[in-house]
């Protein structure tokens, strides 16, 4: 079973059992989302030609904690 899959599947079990609202669910969804992104981009780099440093390092800045402030280029 892919995690996307077993992400799913708990969502859909906490949501019948405790409500869409309950903490558990909240973060059973979070799960899920987080899975889903995982997969397309593994797909997406493995269809895609090597990445060089540079656009390595892009990518990643994309995923690193930041405020709208420093996202935006003020700091």
């Amino acid at each position: 079973m892919s995690a996307v899959t077993k992400a799913r599947s708990d969502l859909g079990v906490k949501t019948r059992k405790l409500g869409p609202n309950h903490p558990d669910t909240i973060e059973a969804r979070r799960t899920f989302r987080a899975e889903q992104t995982a997969a397309y981009i593994e797909k997406v780099l493995a269809e895609a030609p090597p990445l060089n440093d540079e656009q390595r390092a892009r990518l990643a800045e994309l995923f690193r904690p930041t405020n709208a402030d420093t996202r935006s280029g003020v700091a």
